[in-house]
């Protein structure tokens, strides 16, 4: 039941209560400056009518208008309430109002002006809003300011009212001047080009900005040039030219845009003569490719745009005189740029590197056909190129323009270039040398060859000190007289037009300044001999063998040693011996061998056939491993011719001591084959006895087939089983020899799993499995071969053996039959041989498993024995 009292009682006539609000009533009576016991009441009248629960609020604030809690609460509230109403409602003026009232005690607060503007925003109220925006900028102290800004501009930009964005952006950068980039791309939106391009150039400038975006100055320079470029007739407060050549120097990696950006600026403001002069600087002055091929085509494009508007418009408008002559000079500029590219890229090339002598041979091809050009390319190439950095030789420059001049008959201006050629400072000897001998065979080709050997006898001549060819120090002027292929030009041209004495002069002084080569000692050699100074040809060669070490000494000693015996023959043998053990004093391995030959050959044809077996003999010890078994069979052969078959058994003894075991095996069979020819039966089978030591049947199959058929034609039955018994034994040997090897390598094997995992306790256990399987593959290997050898027992017959024992030996002497028929009918007599047992703690882990069947080997061979 609402109670109502009057204002005595300190209560208004328009407050109405209910009895359940006497106790919170009660409470702000004896409390009205605590803020709970007024939140606590609203609480409890949350539910209430808006205009109970507005008055409750508007009575805590008249006792408490310094509570932030309060008005926020109470203004929250009262927008909540005219949620969904139109804007033009007055029940928003009286929020507004609320608004104005709070904010004079809570100016200070940044949430009430935010939510108090977002509020005014919503209603579209433009003025009131920005000047609520003004006055929030005021009250606020200025570090607040970053929570009212981000919303004023976003207001600003809500409008198109591009005037008022503007000023308040300046105000807005003077505190913060990393809001220039949205500014300018603000600026740029609204068409306010001019503005922005100075934005930009400040931003630029600042070499304290940093920018929010992640953009480089390089990036922003680039913005700035293409905004500039694209809009000349809009930006005009910038001078444009002086910008963008200003960045050609600070971003040389962006030359090529940027000139295209200066050239874009020109053309898009009408200037295209100015553009087609911006297009040909910077084609003259870009330094890479990639930048000259990037300006070539915009100026390219730009030409062929300038030709198709023209066409255009002469289409539209007709065709006069005037427009043909003047299309017919735009296509005659367009192709005149197609044909200088390449001259365009050569010049982009050589100033990137003017240093460069392959570039300028290049340039000089593309002028062929203009000499003037020709000769003004060769004279700036000259000039530019420094003989120390050039890359490339140098000296080629002036020797093709010294031979452009002599191809056009002008042989004196060719010669004032060679000579300025002979004094330039190259960075080595060999270039210097090329220019003289280039000089002198020109003179050569213009039959001058007293002023050829003149200019050899100038280049070679020596200084009063002595100079070493390759001190870097001194100049190649000085060190060039000891070139050798100065000399080697000099010596051909003595030759050809000089004396004998003068030639042979030149030719010491090469081995004299110890320059000389083996082919230059060979060439002053037989230049001797062609004028039948045959001593002195062979003092020659001795100079030359002085002055060289092996190898490259050996082609000197066998023209020496080939000369002098073609000379001689045997009419100097002494002499001829000398050479050789001299030769052969030093002489390598490699080269050992036609020494040899040719010193045996010596002694064959001139000297002692004993001396040359003792040549033979000396070269199979001195040649390659390789060419031991080769020089042994010449030995042999030659033994043979000399002495007869029987003095080579020596030879072959030592050659199967001394070859390795497939060449030694080889001499085996020839050295029986000998012996089997001589009828030395005994002998040959000893041999073939000595070379299966050597011989694995498993490897070496052909020669225990030569032996079988050797024992087939010229042995009998014992022969055969001792035969079989070596094959046998030999066979054995190597299978051991496998197993052993094999069983070293699993014990290696698992010796390092036991190093890299030591707990692993099996390994042992699986090398005796192992050697327990290897131990029976020997023996079933060692069975198979048995029975494929067919193992001849003590008590075998005749029929046994088969086809083996059917001798069809025709040297055969024929004994008497009963005889044979005594041998076969003796008994042989069994021996029984006692047999221990070896205790199997010998083997260890490495005993093989007895099975009945090794039990029946065991047998066989006892009976056998």
């Amino acid at each position: 039941m609402p109670i109502s009292k009057n204002s005595n009682d300190s209560f208004h006539s328009d407050i109405f209560f209910e009895e359940e609000d006497l106790p919170f009533e009660e409470d702000i009576l004896r409390n009205p400056y605590n803020v709970k016991c007024w939140l606590r009441y609203i609480e409890h009248k949350k539910d209430a009518k808006k205009e109970i629960l507005n008055t409750v609020y508007e009575r805590a604030l008249k006792q408490l208008p310094g509570s932030y809690k309060l008005w926020y609460n109470y203004l929250k509230l009262l927008r909540s309430q005219i949620r969904g109403k139109v804007v033009t409602d007055p029940a928003y003026e009286e929020v507004n109002s609320a608004f104005e009232r709070s904010l004079v005690f809570m100016h200070k607060m940044p949430r009430i002006w935010l939510d108090y503007l977002h509020f005014i925003m919503d209603q579209g109220k433009i003025t009131r809003t920005r000047r609520s925006f003004d006055r929030a900028l005021r009250a606020l102290p200025i570090t607040q300011h970053c929570r009212i800004w981000p919303l004023y501009l976003k207001f600003v930009r809500s409008y198109d009212l591009p005037e008022t964005a503007v000023r308040v952006y300046r105000r807005y950068l003077k505190l913060q001047k990393e809001g220039s980039e949205e500014y300018i791309g603000y600026l740029i939106s609204i068409g306010w080009l001019d503005e922005a391009a100075q934005r930009l150039a400040d931003v630029i400038n600042d070499e304290s900005f940093v920018s929010v975006e992640g953009k480089s100055k390089h990036q922003l320079w680039n913005q700035l040039c293409e905004l500039i470029a694209k809009n000349p007739d809009k930006v005009t407060s910038l001078k444009v030219e002086p910008i963008i050549r200003q960045g050609l120097k600070r971003y040389t990696d962006q030359i090529g845009v940027l000139w295209n950006s200066l050239a874009d600026y020109y053309i898009r403001g009408g200037h295209f003569e100015r553009a087609r002069d911006i297009y040909e600087e910077a084609i003259q002055t870009v330094i890479t490719v990639r930048d000259f091929t990037q300006v070539f085509d915009a100026c390219a494009q730009f030409e062929k745009s300038m030709i198709a508007a023209k066409m255009e418009t002469m289409e539209e408008e007709g065709a006069s005189e005037e427009d043909d002559l003047e299309l017919e000079v735009r296509l005659a500029r367009l192709e005149d740029l197609m044909d200088r590219r390449p001259l365009l890229l050569n010049s982009v090339l050589l100033r990137q590197n003017p240093h460069n002598v392959h570039e300028w041979h290049k340039r000089v091809t593309l002028f062929e056909g203009k000499p003037r050009e020709i000769i003004n390319t060769y004279t700036e190439a000259v000039q530019t190129v420094d003989p120390k950095l050039a890359s490339g030789k140098p000296h080629t420059l002036w020797v093709e323009f010294a031979q452009f001049y002599e191809k056009n008959d002008q042989i004196e201006d060719a010669r004032i270039v060679f000579e300025k050629a002979t004094q330039v400072p190259y960075k080595h000897v060999d270039d210097l040398a090329c220019v003289w001998c280039e000089w002198a065979e020109m003179e050569l080709r213009h039959n001058h060859s007293e002023e050829a050997l003149k200019l050899m006898q100038r280049a070679t001549t020596p200084l009063k000190r002595q100079v070493a060819y390759h001190d870097e120090t001194e100049t190649v002027q000085t060190r060039v007289h000891k070139s050798l292929k100065v000399w080697s030009l000099y010596a051909d041209l003595e030759e050809s037009f000089g004396t004998f004495k003068s030639c042979k002069s030149v030719y010491d002084k090469i081995i004299d300044l110890r320059i000389a080569t083996p082919q230059i000692i060979m060439n002053y050699a037989m230049f001797l001999e062609e004028n039948n100074y045959f001593e002195e040809a062979f003092k020659a060669y001795e100079k030359g063998i002085a002055l060289f070490k092996w190898p490259n000494v050996y082609d000197l000693w066998n023209t020496y040693l080939n000369k002098f015996i073609t000379r001689y023959e045997g009419t100097k043998l002494e002499r001829a011996r000398d050479l050789f053990e001299q030769c052969l004093e030093k002489c390598p391995e490699k080269y050992a061998k036609e020494i040899y030959l040719l010193y045996a050959k010596l002694e064959m044809e001139h000297g002692m056939a004993r001396h040359a077996m003792a040549v033979y003999d000396r070269a199979t010890r001195a040649v390659l491993p390789e060419e031991q078994y080769k020089m042994f069979n010449i030995y042999i052969k030659k033994a043979a011719e000399v002495y007869g078959v029987t003095h080579t058994r020596t030879i072959y003894e030592k050659a199967i001591e001394v070859l390795p075991n497939d060449q030694a095996r080889e001499m085996c069979l020839r050295f029986a084959d000998l012996e089997k020819k001589l009828g030395e039966i005994d002998r040959a089978r000893a041999i073939y006895a000595h070379g299966s030591q050597i011989s694995d049947p498993r490897v070496a199959p052909q020669f225990w087939e030569s032996w079988k058929e050797f024992e087939i034609n010229h042995g009998n039955e014992d022969t055969v089983r001792e035969m079989l018994r070596i094959k046998r034994s030999v066979q054995a040997t190597y299978n051991t020899q496998v197993n052993f090897m094999s069983a070293q390598m699993l014990a290696a094997q698992t010796k390092k799993q036991d190093n890299i995992n030591l707990e692993e306790g099996n390994e042992m256990q699986q090398l005796e499995a192992r050697a327990r399987q290897l131990a029976q593959e020997s023996l079933k290997e060692k069975a198979q071969a048995e029975k494929k050898l067919l193992f001849v027992r003590s008590s075998t017959t005749q029929e046994e053996l088969g086809e083996l024992t059917k001798t069809n030996n025709p040297d055969e002497i024929n004994i008497d039959d009963d005889e044979d028929d005594t041998d076969e009918e003796e008994e042989v007599e069994e021996m029984e041989v006692e047999q221990q047992t070896v205790p199997s703690e010998v083997f260890g882990g490495l005993a093989p498993h007895r099975t009945e069947d090794d039990d029946d080997d065991d047998d066989m061979l006892t009976k056998t024995n």
